[in-house]
């Protein structure tokens, strides 16, 4: 798994006596578009409440077409740029672990994000819609993934779709997104 700050600062340093339930680390490591990047950490706040996630450690990193190619490479032996990769740091190295609530709800997850802004660029003039909306589509694609969803099935999919759709929506109409 890639080497970042979420997770070096997980894998060496000393928990506090009393941490913080969320931790979010948002690095920019792309220069084509410019991210405020407060605003995306309240996006992705809120989409964690929304989602009742009560503890997380969550690293969103924004990068260019080029150094995503290389994670995608290097880390999923997959060729070229894409939108979203997700990497979860579950502590018992199970995947999905997260504490779950009586109706089977995750409560906690430990991952990392990296989100293609170039993509975002380019799927934004596809779809007709701004690449900012896209940058918060990958974060709620990656979340879910975090949380269990899985998108190759065609059932699960649709089923992953309708809920990103969903979340995208709730989140829209919280936060002026075209701002990102």
């Amino acid at each position: 798994m890639p080497s970042s700050i979420l997770h070096a600062r997980h894998a060496g340093a000393k928990q506090r006596r009393n941490p913080s339930p969320v931790v979010l680390v948002i690095a920019n490591r792309q220069g084509r578009k410019k991210i405020k990047a407060r605003l995306l950490r309240q996006i992705t706040a809120a989409l964690l409440a929304e989602l009742e996630i009560a503890e997380a450690e969550l690293g969103v990193t924004l990068l260019a077409a080029r150094e995503m190619a290389r994670v995608n490479e290097t880390f999923l032996n997959h060729e070229g740029s894409t939108d979203v990769i997700t990497f979860d740091y579950a502590e018992d190295g199970m995947p999905h672990r997260g504490v779950r609530t009586a109706r089977g709800a995750v409560t906690s997850l430990h991952g990392e994000l990296f989100i293609c802004v170039d993509d975002a660029v380019a799927q934004a003039k596809e779809f007709r819609t701004t690449w900012q909306s896209e940058v918060v589509r990958y974060l709620v694609h990656g979340v879910l993934h975090l949380l269990g969803h899985d998108d190759h099935a065609i059932a699960a999919r649709r089923r992953m779709k309708r809920e990103e759709n969903r979340l995208l929506h709730r989140l829209a109409k919280d936060f002026p997104l075209v701002h990102l």
